[in-house]
C-alpha cells in the first residue's frame, strides 16, 4: 500500500530529505490562510493512497496565483476529491528544473535508485541513470554527470547552474532509506525541483 502524507513527511524527515511545504486542507479557507502564510503562486492536488497517477484525473492544478484563481481551482479540484474519496493538498509552488528519482527493491539485485530529468525527459526520452545501493558520493555524481540532461543541470545556454550537491545529497539519503527502511518495497519522486538554491521533493510516493 501507499503511504499516507504524514506518514511521508515523517519518513523523508527521518533521512533528511527535503519535502515541499504543504497542508492537507479540508476547506477553501484553510487554503486561504496556507497561501497567505506562504505567498503565492500554489499549487492544488488530490491525496490519496489509491491515486497513483493524479494528473490524468485532472488531480493537479498549478500556478494558482492570487484568491480569485484559488477559488476557482478549489471548486474543480474537491469535485475530484468527493467522488474519488481523495483529501486535497496544498503546496507552495517551487521553481527548478523537474528532476525524477526512485528506488526500488528489485527481486535479483535487491535496492537499486534511480536518477534523471523528470517531464518529457523521463517520459519520452528514458534519460535516466541507475546504480545498486548503497551508493558512494562518488557513485551519487557518477549518476547525475551520465545522463543526457547533465548539460542542462550545468547552466545551459546562460541558464543558472543547478545546485548539484544538493541532488547528491537527496540521492545519499534516497540510497539509506532503501538499504535500512526494509519495509519500503518502492520509492517515487517525482518531480523534485532544483535550482541554483536548494533541491526539493514536491511529490513522493511511498509503496511498502
Amino acid at each position: 500500500m501507499i503511504a499516507g502524507f504524514e506518514e511521508t513527511k515523517k519518513l523523508l524527515s527521518k533521512y533528511k530529505i527535503p519535502y515541499g511545504q504543504g497542508e492537507i486542507v479540508k476547506s477553501k479557507t484553510s487554503a486561504f490562510n496556507f497561501a497567505k502564510k506562504f505567498s503565492y503562486p500554489v499549487v492544488l492536488k488530490i491525496y490519496s493512497s489509491n491515486i497513483l497517477h493524479k494528473i490524468d484525473i485532472g488531480g493537479v492544478i498549478l500556478d494558482i496565483r492570487d484568491e480569485e484563481s484559488l477559488s476557482t481551482a478549489w471548486e474543480k479540484i474537491s469535485k475530484i476529491a468527493k467522488s474519488k474519496k481523495a483529501d486535497i493538498l496544498i503546496q507552495g509552488q517551487e521553481k527548478g528544473i523537474e528532476i525524477i528519482m526512485g528506488a526500488k527493491r528489485d527481486p535479483v539485485f535487491g535496492p537499486i535508485i534511480m536518477f534523471g530529468l523528470g517531464g518529457i525527459f523521463a517520459e519520452v526520452l528514458k534519460d535516466v541513470s541507475f546504480r545498486l545501493a548503497p551508493v558512494t558520493k562518488k557513485e551519487a555524481k557518477e549518476m547525475i554527470k551520465e545522463i543526457k540532461g547533465y548539460k542542462i543541470l550545468k547552466g545551459y545556454r546562460g541558464q543558472e547552474q543547478a545546485n548539484l550537491p544538493k541532488l547528491e545529497e537527496i540521492l545519499l539519503s534516497l540510497s539509506d532509506l532503501i538499504t535500512k527502511e526494509s519495509k519500503v518495497k518502492e520509492v517515487d519522486f517525482n518531480p523534485a525541483i532544483v535550482n541554483n538554491k536548494k533541491a526539493v521533493i514536491v511529490d513522493a510516493k511511498i509503496l511498502q
